[in-house]
């Protein structure tokens, strides 16, 4: 079995993905809580937009893990994306103005769109077909603020923010 670039890079996606979680996730019983909320809940939310944009024919994954199953990233769709909004939950500035919480949100959503723009041009994890990378910077807008919403709804009767 040869190891192309594309597989090497899968492969480091899930080793610094996995050891972000066990590095910067704090071990106390509320944040793994919390974390475990956050995850699961962008996991369900970008496994559903991610196979609706294949299917709508909008984005193509040529390399991807399970060839029979589905033709979506799985590393993107089902760890990487969760983690990272994961992290955005659990540091969030809850205590900020609006203005605060708006560049916090685009400072999570411009590297990350930056990254799937290199990607996108110079390997085949991913291929535009009816897309551009600003739907890219607004998905993930959008949905990092709808689990931001979902986080606070589902702690609200516990938490203050």
């Amino acid at each position: 079995m040869t190891f192309s670039m594309e597989r090497i890079i899968i492969g480091v996606a899930w080793v610094i993905t996995a050891l972000a979680l066990w590095l910067w996730i704090p071990r106390d019983r509320y944040s793994l809580r919390k974390a475990q909320v956050a995850f699961f809940f962008m996991q369900m939310v970008t496994w559903i937009f991610g196979l609706l944009v294949v299917e709508w024919g909008l984005i193509e994954y040529p390399i991807h893990e399970f060839e029979h199953a589905n033709m979506t990233s799985f590393t993107f769709e089902f760890f990487v994306y969760p983690v990272i909004c994961t992290f955005y939950n659990l540091y969030y500035p809850e205590t900020q103005r609006y203005f605060y919480e708006f560049w916090y949100t685009v400072l999570y959503c411009t590297p990350i769109t930056l990254l799937e723009i290199i990607l996108e041009k110079y390997t085949e994890l991913i291929g535009y077909i009816h897309w551009a990378w600003y739907w890219t910077w607004i998905t993930l807008f959008l949905t990092f603020r709808i689990s931001r919403a979902y986080i606070k709804w589902f702690y609200s009767s516990h938490d203050t923010s």
